[in-house]
């Protein structure tokens, strides 16, 4: 299934998200860059988050949104994603919040690759309000209930 989002560049150095790999085996998420240098500083220190603008607004249909992932290779060297929620009524400038949770500082150029762009089906649930819940085999386990 093919979605159309409509892409309204808004800096000269913007570039339109891209999927590295396509096809049956394609990637899950299309690469976003940034569109304005940025220097994020060391974690724990002003400066180690912030919002870099991509240039670029989306005009999602009523039925899709997106969420920003983070790309492996800047995680690994500390640099992570953070409020990566669009939906589909925004358009204004999609701006990637970032992080640098390492101890060196991380500069950003124009047209590097800062996130990842995941398409998502937009479900309303309806929440119903309950005395309780029907039991299940994992119960209320959570963290570290599975031994990790």
């Amino acid at each position: 299934m093919q979605v159309n989002i409509k892409v309204q560049k808004l800096s000269l150095n913007a570039q339109l998200p891209r999927y590295a790999h396509t096809g049956p085996w394609g990637d899950l998420a299309a690469d976003l860059y940034a569109s304005a240098p940025a220097t994020l500083a060391p974690a724990g220190q002003p400066g180690s988050t912030q919002a870099v603008p991509t240039g670029l607004a989306m005009e999602f249909p009523a039925t899709h949104g997106a969420l920003v992932e983070d790309r492996s290779g800047l995680a690994l060297r500390g640099l992570t994603t953070l409020a990566g929620v669009i939906d589909p009524g925004y358009r204004g400038e999609l701006k990637i919040v970032l992080t640098n949770l390492g101890q060196t500082i991380v500069d950003i150029a124009p047209g590097d690759r800062i996130a990842q762009l995941r398409l998502v089906q937009r479900i309303e649930a309806q929440f119903e309000e309950v005395t309780q819940l029907l039991p299940a085999p994992r119960g209320d386990a959570g963290f570290g209930s599975t031994g990790a």
